[in-house]
């Protein structure tokens, strides 16, 4: 199949989909290869290292969409980028449809085959391209951390790390999956105070198992984080929450409760999510106060490790893109039950419910547009 990899174009966005070694692995297999112009310079790979391994470099992203049936990309997709969509062509990246209802509307009036990362699951019901980015924004968020806490960054002055006759710093970490697990991970090996907090039991245990002894982990329900945000100078989020719900974990009110001028780092940042206060920053502009709490909410952090970042997403999706490349698109959807899961539209239907209750608008079954019984 032909495979375009544009250069992506969101603000301060430096990964890109494929690495030079991933290039090799798909023209090996038969596979045409397009790379815009200076797609990788971000991450550190140049236009020759990507024609070295076959590939041949577009100048134009118009030009990259009209040549291409599979549009592999690390972002959802800009307004700049709807009419370059073609009926029929496959485009395989991080949708977050429910997020971006003009990128929804796009996908459906030009019935492409959306197909998003974050959905696409494995035989645990875990979602393994959602892994990689989450632990480089777990561990990169509480890296964030320590340059927001710094006085000369408007912080208190802290430092995030076990030094002599001085009280530790306290870091709370909701959520023990991947991000948390990241967060905690690098924040107790610097010798702070660090509670885990989550609701499934399950995840916590296997926490304990993996985190440094000292840590400390806790069920979450409201009394426990009314406990932990009184005391911590850190809190950070690494929880998504379902789009459906209005409620929050951390209410505007519960600023209150903190130290003043602590600091809490969104890595999920779902704007009024678990985070009442939450909205999306940049890399730019990454940090605002509210209620006397300063807030750290760049919603892609890992762009900030791009090197590491590609290389870690590009090993985790290129197996999905060479089988959707080898089979076709409608036979590797139904032969495999996780990668359908990450179907999000075909042939002008919507397939994410979670989109389609959030945007109030109709959808089916990957299933029944398939036709599979």
């Amino acid at each position: 199949m032909i495979i375009g990899v544009p250069k992506e174009i969101k603000n301060n966005e430096y990964r890109v989909a494929i690495t030079p070694d991933g290039v090799k692995e798909l023209c090996a297999r038969g596979n045409k290869v397009y790379i815009e112009n200076n797609a990788g310079l971000g991450s550190g790979f140049s236009n020759a290292e990507y024609e070295d391994m076959g590939a041949e470099i577009l100048y134009s992203p118009k030009e990259l969409f009209e040549k291409s049936e599979i549009i592999y990309k690390v972002k959802e997709l800009f307004p700049e980028e709807f009419d370059y969509l073609k009926e029929g062509q496959i485009i395989f990246t991080y949708i977050h449809s429910n997020a971006f209802r003009e990128q929804t509307d796009a996908l459906l009036e030009k019935k492409v085959v959306g197909i998003a990362y974050e959905d696409i699951t494995d035989k645990n019901n875990e979602f393994p391209l959602l892994k990689p980015m989450s632990e480089i924004a777990g561990k990169g968020g509480f890296l964030m951390a320590v340059q927001c806490v710094q006085k000369i960054n408007g912080g208190n002055g802290l430092m995030l790390a076990d030094v002599c006759g001085v009280k530790k710093a306290e870091i709370v970490v909701i959520g023990a999956g991947n991000s948390g697990l990241g967060a905690a991970e690098l924040a107790a090996s610097l010798g702070n105070k660090v509670t885990v907090m989550d609701i499934n039991t399950v995840k916590l245990e296997r926490a304990k198992e993996v985190l440094p002894k000292g840590v400390e982990f806790l069920y979450s329900n409201k009394k426990n984080i009314e406990d932990c945000i009184k005391k911590s100078d850190v809190l950070i989020n690494c929880i998504l929450w379902p789009k459906h719900r209005t409620d929050h974990l951390i209410t505007r009110d519960m600023l209150k409760l903190m130290k003043p001028n602590s600091l809490i780092v969104d890595v999920s940042c779902d704007e009024g999510g678990a985070i009442e206060t939450c909205r999306s920053t940049s890399h730019d502009n990454p940090v605002y106060s509210e209620g006397g709490i300063i807030h750290y909410c760049v919603d892609n952090i890992p762009s900030a490790f791009s090197q590491t970042a590609t290389t870690s997403l590009c090993n985790a999706t290129l197996p999905y893109l060479i089988e959707i490349a080898s089979k076709g698109v409608r036979k590797a959807l139904c032969e495999n039950e996780h990668l359908r899961r990450g179907l999000t539209c075909y042939d002008g239907v919507l397939t994410l419910e979670e989109t389609g209750l959030k945007q109030k608008r109709p959808y089916s079954s990957p299933e029944e547009v398939l036709n599979i019984v």
